[in-house]
């Protein structure tokens, strides 16, 4: 185990212990600075030199003018936001998300500040799961081909079943899936309703995703690569 995994998990029985164990108020306070405030600070600034650096790339890949994001409200809000979201994850699938977002949003490749914020909270309110399973069908016949796996061939099927195959540490996992399935129908990310209606097998290859969805994957995606 890493040392600023072990640092986390220290943190985390600290904060449980300090309401139960009979500690004078400030004693406490310095014992959860001593223990959290070395790990948090590494990690912001960390995330901040990378940010800097792919920032640097973006000027001599895409001629953006660095000075001007000063002056740019929009990037500064979802830098701020970002920042502010990233401290609620470890997971390195969402730490990527909150990059492309900043970097998409410095190039001008972003949706309108209401949408952002929409997006933003849904990163951080979804598991990875939700991003990986809302991905698939958006372009089911693109994400076997791009994870060089072989397209399904059915006469007739679920989307569960395209979706177990993809990810075969779903298999029977039904009561999971339909959790994020309904979730992102909630949120309008995607058009179907249930995984298991029966439909041919040209049917289960359509992208499933709406508008709003594809907006909302275009906007965590590396577009600032393209």
């Amino acid at each position: 185990m890493d040392k600023d995994k072990k640092k986390d998990i220290a943190y985390s029985i600290v904060k449980a212990g300090v309401g139960s164990v009979p500690i004078v108020g400030a004693a406490a306070s310095e014992i959860l600075n001593l223990l959290v405030t070395p790990p948090l600070e590494k990690r912001r600034n960390e995330w901040m030199e990378n940010i800097g650096e792919r920032i640097k790339e973006l000027e001599n890949k895409k001629g953006i003018e660095i000075e001007s994001l000063q002056d740019n409200d929009i990037f500064l809000d979802v830098v701020l936001q970002t920042t502010q979201h990233k401290h609620l994850t470890s997971e390195q699938e969402k730490l990527d998300y909150y990059k492309n977002a900043i970097l998409n949003t410095a190039i001008g490749e972003h949706p309108e500040l209401a949408e952002i914020q929409i997006f933003l909270n849904l990163i951080s309110e979804y598991t990875v799961w939700h991003i990986k399973i809302l991905k698939l069908f958006d372009n089911p016949t693109d994400w076997f081909e791009k994870n060089n796996l072989s397209i399904p061939n059915f006469m007739s099927a679920g989307l569960s079943s395209i979706l177990e195959i993809a990810f075969p540490e779903l298999k029977g996992r039904k009561d999971f899936y339909d959790l994020i399935w309904d979730d992102l129908h909630r949120a309008g990310l995607h058009k179907t309703g249930g995984l298991h209606a029966m439909m041919t097998g040209s049917g289960l290859m359509v992208s499933r995703t709406s508008e709003f969805g594809k907006k909302f994957l275009d906007f965590l995606s590396e577009n600032q690569n393209k």
